[in-house]
């Protein structure tokens, strides 16, 4: 499979090592130290160099194939890169032509020649290995006669087919062969067999892994969300926090392919990352996602899976995260949200809404959504607006919306009804008069209090429960000390029950 047609600009369709930190796979593009870019020129915002680092390197091919495309960088930099990045790989066909194109007129070198063959019979001797395993677990009669006990399905295997578990582990070695060389469907099928059959965690692990990213790179959103999630729970059901922190970024970046591709990824991505303890990996590890979270907040605004209040309420925590994460990380879309929820800045906003719009043009992961984004910020920007000012005027709010006075006068007709918000439009004087009823200053205090209430009761029970389990065991213990000293072998009243039922002595006779 040539990766060059995954993930074209449209990503119509989109080896296995397992996961792992470490440097970027090839050599980083020099820093930016040009003067703020305009619109058309966003190299300083690119990710490239901050995502690569946490990816597998096939995942990390259509991420330089579209750079390739954007053209923020010199070509022959990104060519280099692109090969550095496959020659790690057993894309042997693929590493020949981007060599090829970095050395025009020369004939192939001898060191890829030869790693074709090599692979050609490295996939030959473990098809073989694999194909007695696939003969057998493939028979519906074994089919029908394996159960969930992964230890009795081996005993089963063993005894009437004279399987053992290396040979299941041929398995897990093909797909990962398979992986290598972009054959990302068959690799998925081989983890998963392996998987079902096998009891061994750390290579149930790592395929776990690579069945996502197969599932990534074939186009198969349904599965590899699903997998997302599986290996999820897995991270998060035990393990060294470090090495949790850890995962758990792989998780985030790796995920990023399925949270804008799948339909309900969006949304996936706003309840992750409203789990504290994803938050604090994003904070910690790797604040650049920021910008994906706040693509998605604002692409949910019409959800059919989440309620308003939950938008709002997502809104509200992105506020305070880019408020308080803005000493790490800011870009054109976090400057957005800055000036506009709290700033008040709408001039600055309406300049930086601008230039997010040129970022997503250059993002891979959020060039699909551009209108949806432009769409709800300009609700956002006209909802804020409305909320200040009582009488707008149409020509300004439009100006403020990057649009024409038509296209602005439309829009707020479209909005209002939409909406149905108070508001009237007088078209003499071209503006919008906002009846606005705010609540009573009493009624606030009293919803404030509810919501105090409701999460100190929520606190008190933790805490009970916690208090709770601590007290019984306590008075198990204490009940379990009664009863060693009522009837236990050192108490009195086992000592008494011991004097009751011990024989009487025996009469001394005349004769002793």
């Amino acid at each position: 499979m040539n990766p060059t047609r995954l993930f074209q600009r449209k990503r119509e369709n989109v080896g296995f090592s397992p996961p792992r930190r470490s440097s970027s796979p090839f050599s980083p593009f020099p820093p930016a130290s040009s003067p703020l870019p305009t619109p058309f020129t966003m190299a300083e915002f690119d990710l490239t160099q901050r995502l690569v680092p946490f990816l597998d390197r096939h995942l990390a091919v259509p991420l330089l194939n579209f750079l390739a495309e954007t053209e923020l960088f010199p070509a022959n930099e990104v060519l280099q890169a692109q090969y550095d990045l496959a020659k790690g790989t057993n894309m042997v066909d693929y590493t020949a032509e981007l060599w090829q194109k970095l050395n025009e007129g020369q004939s192939e070198p001898e060191e890829i020649t030869k790693k074709r063959s090599e692979a050609l019979a490295t996939n030959e001797s473990l098809q073989q290995k694999a194909k007695t395993v696939l003969d057998v677990i493939q028979n519906p009669d074994v089919l029908a006669s394996l159960t969930q006990d992964k230890t009795r399905n081996q005993a089963f295997l063993k005894d009437n087919y004279n399987l053992n578990p290396e040979q299941i582990t041929v398995l897990y070695h093909f797909g990962q062969f398979q992986y290598t060389i972009g054959n990302y469907s068959e690799a998925s099928d081989y983890l998963y067999h392996f998987r079902i059959l096998s009891t061994d965690s750390a290579l149930i692990l790592s395929s776990q892994w690579g069945k996502l990213a197969s599932n990534i790179l074939s186009g198969q959103w349904d599965a590899a969300l699903e997998e997302l999630n599986s290996l999820r729970d897995t991270v998060d059901r035990g393990a060294a926090p470090l090495l949790q922190l850890q995962q758990r970024s792989w998780l985030l970046h790796w995920g990023l392919y399925v949270f804008f591709n799948h339909p309900q990824g969006r949304e996936a991505l706003v309840e992750w990352l409203a789990s504290p303890a994803y938050l604090n990996t994003l904070q910690t590890s790797c604040p650049w996602l920021l910008r994906y979270l706040t693509a998605a907040v604002f692409l949910v605004r019409r959800s059919p899976t989440l309620a308003p209040s939950r938008v709002k309420q997502a809104l509200r925590e992105l506020v305070r995260l880019v408020q308080a994460e803005g000493y790490q990380y800011t870009d054109p879309l976090t400057e957005f949200v800055r000036q506009l929820y709290i700033d008040f800045d709408f001039e600055s906003a309406q300049h930086e809404l601008a230039k997010a719009e040129a970022l997503i043009e250059n993002d891979f992961f959020l060039i699909d959504f551009k209108d949806d984004f432009v769409e709800s910020a300009r609700y956002f920007i006209s909802e804020a607006y409305c909320r200040i000012h009582q009488k707008i005027d149409i020509a300004d709010l439009s100006t403020r919306l990057n649009m024409s006075a038509e296209e602005g006068e439309k829009w707020i007709v479209n909005l209002i009804r939409d909406t149905r918000t108070d508001a009237k439009i007088d078209f003499k004087e071209n503006t919008v008069h906002m009846n606005q009823s705010h609540p009573h200053i009493l009624q606030s205090i009293i919803e404030r209090s509810r919501g105090l209430t409701f999460r100190s009761q929520a606190l008190g029970v933790a805490i009970n429960s916690v208090g709770g389990g601590e007290q019984q065991q306590q008075q198990q213990q204490q009940q379990q000390g009664q009863r060693r000293g009522q009837g236990g072998r050192g108490g009195q009243g086992g000592r008494q029950q011991r004097e009751d039922a011990a024989p009487a002595p025996a009469p001394v006779s005349a004769e002793a």
